[in-house]
Order: C-alpha cells, then sequence, then structure tokens
C-alpha cells in the first residue's frame, strides 16, 4: 500500500515516513500543499496523510480541491488544532479521519489502518493465483513447496502482478507506483526485481510465470 504524507515539518515528516516503512507501507514526503496536487496528480497513492498548517496551499484548501476534482482517496488530517469546531470543519470538508498533535504513533496506525480498510470494503490479506498465494500482511509468497518472505519492492511488485493476472502493465507504472514519479531511477531497476521474483516463482513450483513483452512490459500468466 502507497501512502502520500504532506507534512511541512521535517523532522516530524521523516519519522512518520520511518514508521510507514516500518509497517511495510511505501510512502513519499511533500511538504506543500501545491505538490500535494502535483503527487496526487501524477502519482498512485492509496491513502493521504494531510497536515492542516502548510505553505503555499493549507491542508483544507487541498482537501475540498481534491473531492471538488472527484478524487476520493482516503485522507487523515493532522493538526495542532483541537477545538471541535475545526475536527467539524475538517470532516466536513472530505476528510476521512482527523487527527490532533501531538499523537502516539500506534494511534496514528490504527486510524491509518482503519481508514483504508474502510476504503476498500471486503479486505482480504491474501492474494491467490494459480498455486501461489501472496499474504500481504506478511509479506510471504507462498506455495504448496514452500515460501519466501519478500522484501518490500519485491512485495510491491508482485501485489501490482497479482491484483492484475494476466494484464500487460508497463514498466513506467511500476516506476511511478513503487518509485514515484519523480524518482531518478532508470527503467532496468524493474527488470532486476522482476528477475528476483521469477527465481523465487520457480523456486516455489510455481505453475504461474511473469511473462516479459518487450519494450512494453510485465504480466501474470498461467504456465501453457
Amino acid at each position: 500500500m502507497r501512502i502520500l504524507l504532506a507534512e511541512d515539518e521535517r523532522s516530524l515528516s521523516r519519522a512518520i515516513i520511518a514508521l510507514l516503512e516500518r509497517n511495510n507501507y511505501s510512502a513519499d514526503a511533500v511538504y506543500d500543499g501545491q505538490e500535494v496536487l502535483a503527487y496526487l496528480e501524477a502519482g498512485n497513492y492509496d491513502a493521504l496523510i494531510l497536515d492542516w498548517m502548510m505553505p503555499k496551499l493549507d491542508g483544507l484548501c487541498v482537501l475540498r480541491a481534491l473531492r471538488q476534482r472527484g478524487n476520493r482517496i482516503p485522507v487523515l488530517m493532522l493538526t495542532a488544532k483541537s477545538e471541535v469546531d475545526d475536527k467539524v470543519l475538517g470532516l466536513d470538508s472530505g476528510a476521512n479521519d482527523y487527527l490532533t498533535k501531538p499523537f502516539s504513533t500506534q494511534e496514528l496506525m490504527a486510524r491509518i489502518r482503519a481508514m483504508t480498510r474502510s476504503q476498500t470494503g471486503q479486505f482480504t490479506s491474501r492474494l491467490t493465483f494459480g498455486n501461489i498465494t501472496l499474504d500481504q500482511a506478511t509479506f510471504e509468497l507462498s506455495s504448496p513447496s514452500g515460501s519466501f518472505r519478500l522484501a518490500n519492492k519485491e512485495f510491491q511488485m508482485m501485489e501490482l502482478l497479482m491484483r492484475n493476472p494476466r494484464q500487460l502493465i508497463p514498466t513506467e507504472r511500476f516506476l511511478e507506483r513503487i518509485w514515484g514519479y519523480d524518482s531518478d531511477v532508470e527503467l532496468n531497476v524493474v527488470w532486476v526485481y522482476i528477475s528476483y521474483l521469477r527465481k523465487k516463482l520457480a523456486a516455489l513450483r510455481a505453475d504461474i510465470q511473469i511473462k516479459v513483452t518487450r519494450n512494453a512490459g510485465y504480466s501474470l500468466e498461467g504456465r501453457p
């Protein structure tokens, strides 16, 4: 799951990003309201953590702009404003939840889980295709022959493939989804991680395979 964090206090932003990554989320950080809109326009995110007080465009304006554009991304607002009227204003403007600073890391993670769970509705922690199962909670890739715990980026790539079986996924989409649209990572890094996954699937005696379409992308297919 990929989260965008909008928090202009750099030290707090770094701490939250580290917390999210320890909990197996992929996260990008931005520091003003205009960046939020630019990142959401260009990238694919599953949730937004949005500070109220930010330069250039405050969180409330960002939130209203998103909802006016029809963007329904789950939004958790962070703010030092603790008055009931402020909370009501944030929620009425389209926030899914509201957390007042200072907050505990346990509460932050619990609210993120609840917000994304309610958004996805019938959430299952496991994806299955052929004889391969991917556990989204533990990052475990398994078959009747054994299992591997995937590294973070391996997991994100396999998750994207298993959520879209038999569909061609362009190399650029992997880069944008996992490394971020403004990343300077080169295209061949995607092939490196694909090769790691193909070796693991072979070791698991998978009845599925990652098919390479030259100069186009990758797809998860059943073996002939």
